[in-house]
């Protein structure tokens, strides 16, 4: 579980970052104020920018935590500014790192308990937890970040999706 959990979202994670570097850089070259972006939402009933990038970290750090049994930090989901997201996304892929991949032994099948919604926890194992809730989660909303950014004039691509130039 860790070989297909951990690297994939610190892959996932710095090549976020990348992209959050691109925004800045495009909103210091035309002259954006970068609250523009960060506030930004897709839809009026959808989260904006900066809960999309915390809500990312949130699930990579409770993945890996749920996995390897470790406690999950807290964050405060305070950030407002792009380096306040990227210190935010830094700190998680630290947290990611210091996982001891030996944790991980015997997490497809260990159970974890997980909220699926404000009403709704739900029992799985750890194989089921990850490929149904936590990474389709986790790239939920780096795809709506990456969306927010590419709706508002970022040159993106599939290559700064996938991270081919970290």
């Amino acid at each position: 579980m860790y070989d297909v959990s951990v690297p994939v979202l610190i892959h996932s994670l710095k090549a976020l970052a990348a992209i959050l570097k691109k925004a800045e850089a495009h909103c210091e070259a035309r002259k954006i104020k970068p609250e523009a972006l960060l506030t930004f939402r897709l839809f009026p009933d959808m989260f904006p920018l900066t809960s999309q990038v915390q809500l990312a970290s949130d699930f990579a750090k409770g993945a890996g935590a749920r996995l390897s049994g470790t406690a999950n930090p807290s964050y405060a989901d305070e950030e407002k500014t792009f380096a306040e997201l990227q210190a935010r996304l830094a700190k998680t892929i630290a947290f990611l790192e210091s996982l001891d991949s030996a944790a991980f032994a015997g997490a497809e099948t260990r159970m974890v308990k997980v909220r699926i919604s404000r009403d709704i926890e739900k029992e799985m194992t750890g194989q089921e937890y990850f490929n149904r809730n936590a990474l389709p989660n986790f790239y939920f909303h780096i795809t709506t970040a990456y969306n927010i950014l590419r709706h508002n004039g970022l040159e993106l691509g599939k290559g700064d999706f996938l991270g081919r130039n970290i």
